[in-house]
């Protein structure tokens, strides 16, 4: 039997890749991405959970997609992350 309904973000891979879809929809100001921006539709629209969009919010920097800023308050993306979408 099965009680729970499957995440589709519960793998980290597909977490990352939709917060870079989110981001990317997001229009920059300043060249800079504020977070509030791509968790909002992250948790409430998709609803995400928070476990989900840390997980995803991680590969999603450490691979060099996203660069966060030292105050955490806003994204930018690199290079990198600015190709999967050219």
């Amino acid at each position: 039997m099965k009680y729970a309904t499957a995440r589709p973000y519960a793998d980290p891979e597909n977490a990352a890749r939709r917060i870079l879809e989110i981001a990317n929809a997001v229009e920059p100001i300043q060249g800079r991405i504020h977070i509030e921006k791509i968790n909002e539709p992250f948790l409430f629209r998709d609803r995400g959970s928070p476990a989900e969009y840390g997980a995803g919010l991680k590969p999603a920097i450490d691979r060099g997609w996203l660069k966060m800023h030292e105050s955490e308050t806003f994204v930018t993306f690199t290079p990198a992350g600015a190709e999967l979408f050219a």
